[in-house]
């Protein structure tokens, strides 16, 4: 691979993944349907939680600065088995989130114009609870898809370009969003308090609704190790690489949480049902108008587009880094980097493909959508959980930080406190994530109910038993280099 990416498109890397304008977007509806205005407290909480797995990573970023983060992380601190185990269900993962993101489309472009309403008509625009709005989702994400896989092949450079250009729209776009959205506020900020009764159905109270509304902040707040996957095609990655990982998570908590909070406070009816329908866009248009709208609907398009970029970008490296390993099923082929653009064009391929299929066996099925969302979620915060865990232990035993661990970023004498509140939170949130609640998946099919958990199960299955069939030991691979 080559060395070309600087610091910013290593930050810029991560901040796509998460993006705002795209999980914010997307999932805002779901998240004030369940909570009300006082779901935007998940945002910080949710933010803690994660920053904590963040500064773990950051620690790691710097002492091994390899393709595939995640994956490789394990394998420094953890056994075989589970640093196999992390990459597999991670690229499980990425296949998903690639999938739920693209659909994201569908909240967006048809409200832009009814031109991209390919099936269905008006009353199916920006909805994929609608049968027609379902199957024009698949197919609105089918030409995203397309795109990313070709863009990934022709070569990270592109990429990265790209990358910069939509990270750069999102963050003036954001930015420029807020401060029109404070300028028509007609709440205060004591909204926040508010939650529409959304307590009301769950046997807990609002302890149940607030629950599940935090599906909305994490679904957002997952992907900042990108930065560390493109490691071996940033310059300096020891240093860049640890402070893309925690300044992605930071800058996209500031701006999403600000958006959030003054998105409700111009909204002239806090009741309106179409918020919990529409979402984001909905409040944009209504308050700025449709032209001004649209602008800001486009920004977040592009923003899609270059987060699903990102997280194809991330899967094809982790690919290659377990092939490289030997750790996969024809490794000899998925490890190659084409000499021309210095990418690994059959991980690039695969990606696509898989996405592509996974996207066509659901076409038409509006409720998968949730579903995916959720497992996509669970199948990053387990192998988050493989590595903050192991990493906890190793600091138990006096093992970590490591003594050739020099000057690059260590948590210091905070380092037990907080990786201890990583590893709790993590395996909170998969509870909070995996439980069958009829909010979330419906209680009409046990397949949709327990669809999370069995998927999950069954990702993890395979897995082991191909691990204990192959026993695929890591080899020693790259050493970590500067």
């Amino acid at each position: 691979m080559h060395r070309s990416l600087g610091s910013f498109s290593s930050f810029a890397a991560g901040f796509s993944y998460i993006s705002i304008m795209t999980g914010v977007f997307q999932l805002f509806g779901f998240g004030f349907a369940s909570g009300g205005p006082a779901m935007i407290w998940t945002w910080p909480l949710v933010f803690v939680g994660q920053g904590a797995v963040a500064l773990c990573f950051a620690e790691l970023a710097g002492q091994f600065p390899l393709a595939g983060s995640v994956y490789q992380w394990a394998k420094q601190v953890a056994s075989p088995a589970t640093s196999w185990m992390a990459g597999w269900i991670i690229i499980i993962g990425s296949i998903v989130t690639a999938a739920a993101v693209a659909v994201a489309y569908q909240v967006i472009l048809p409200q832009v114009s009814l031109g991209f309403e390919i099936v269905g008509g008006s009353s199916d625009a920006g909805l994929t609870s609608t049968p027609a709005g379902a199957q024009n989702a698949i197919v609105l994400a089918l030409a995203l898809i397309v795109f990313t896989t070709a863009v990934n092949i022709v070569g990270v450079k592109v990429m990265a370009k790209i990358n910069n250009f939509g990270v750069l729209v999102e963050l003036c776009g954001s930015t420029l969003l807020v401060i029109l959205l404070i300028v028509h506020a007609k709440h205060g900020p004591q909204i926040v308090t508010q939650t529409n009764g959304t307590g009301a159905g769950h046997s807990t109270g609002y302890v149940g609704a607030f629950l599940v509304a935090a599906i909305m902040s994490a679904y957002v707040f997952y992907g900042f190790d990108t930065a560390g996957s493109l490691a071996e095609e940033t310059l300096e990655p020891r240093r860049h690489a640890p402070k893309a990982i925690l300044r992605a998570i930071s800058a996209a908590f500031a701006i999403g949480g600000l958006l959030m909070l003054f998105a409700m406070m111009a909204t002239k009816n806090l009741s309106d049902s179409n918020i919990g329908t529409l979402g984001l866009p909905y409040i944009i248009k209504s308050v700025l108008g449709n032209g001004l709208g649209d602008v800001f609907l486009i920004c977040s398009a592009i923003a899609i587009t270059v987060c699903c970029l990102a997280v194809q970008t991330a899967a094809i490296r982790l690919i290659f880094s377990m092939a490289r390993d030997d750790r996969l099923p024809f490794s000899w082929a998925l490890a190659k980097v084409s000499v021309r653009s210095r990418t690994p064009i059959l991980p690039a391929l695969l990606t696509g493909v898989l996405t592509i299929a996974l996207l066509l066996v659901n076409i038409g099925n509006q409720r998968v959508f949730y579903v995916l969302t959720s497992v996509a979620i669970i199948l990053f915060y387990i192998p988050y959980l493989m590595v903050t865990g192991p990493v906890l232990l190793r600091r138990l035993r006096g093992h970590w930080p490591r003594p050739e661990h020099g000057g690059y970023f260590s948590l210091g004498r905070w380092g037990l406190l907080v990786n201890g509140f990583a590893v709790l939170y993590g395996a909170a949130m998969i509870v909070n994530l995996a439980w069958p609640r009829a909010a979330v998946y419906g209680s009409d099919h046990w397949y949709y109910q327990w669809g999370a958990i069995v998927f999950t199960g069954v990702i993890a299955l395979v897995g082991g038993a191909y691990y204990l069939i192959r026993k695929p030991g890591a080899q020693a691979g790259p050493q970590p280099g500067r």
